[in-house]
């Protein structure tokens, strides 16, 4: 049984003046553990919390990128995924561009990549699919398609990963 699920926090204390003139205003509540509504000074915004922490990771990381500083993290244990060899090649073919990304991969037998490293903002991520994503991505766009374009989706792709979900419920600073 699907039934309406609301978090109103707005009694709990007025707005910040500067979280009001934020682009997206200040989070007065959260809907379905979905949506976000926000106060700004000129009436209300409805923000979908999944998409906009995705934008938020997304540009941080074409930021870290262009800077050539992403964290990273070492893996204690490696991550090994099992894929076919065509996706396996496909990666290994990549695989100075994903370290740029700050993902290292390597070969892990015919049918399999180990993950050595991550970037710190997926930590808590699964590697395992958004390794299967990124191979996919790298199949989807094609030879012709300009490298900086696939870093790019790649890095929306990573983004997309460790982004908060929908049905998670936020607490007013998240939600900010």
């Amino acid at each position: 049984e699907l039934r309406p699920s609301a978090d109103a926090r707005s009694h709990e204390q007025s707005p910040a003046p500067q979280d009001l003139d934020a682009p997206l205003g200040a989070a007065r509540a959260q809907i379905h553990d979905t949506y976000i509504i926000a106060q700004t000074r000129e009436g209300i915004v409805l923000v979908d919390q999944h998409a906009a922490h995705e934008r938020l990771v997304y540009e941080r990381m074409k930021r870290e990128r262009a800077m050539k500083a992403i964290d990273r993290q070492i893996l204690l244990i490696p991550c090994v995924v099992e894929l076919d060899a065509h996706d396996v090649e496909r990666l290994l073919d990549h695989a100075a561009q994903l370290d740029e990304l700050g993902l290292k991969v390597e070969a892990f037998g015919p049918g399999a990549i180990a993950v050595t490293e991550a970037p710190a903002l997926l930590k808590d991520g699964d590697l395992t699919s958004l390794i299967r994503d990124v191979a996919d991505n790298l199949t989807e766009d094609g030879s012709t398609t300009p490298l900086e374009r696939k870093l790019d989706h790649v890095l929306a792709t990573m983004a997309c990963h460790y982004s908060v979900r929908s049905g998670r419920r936020l607490t007013g600073e998240e939600m900010n």
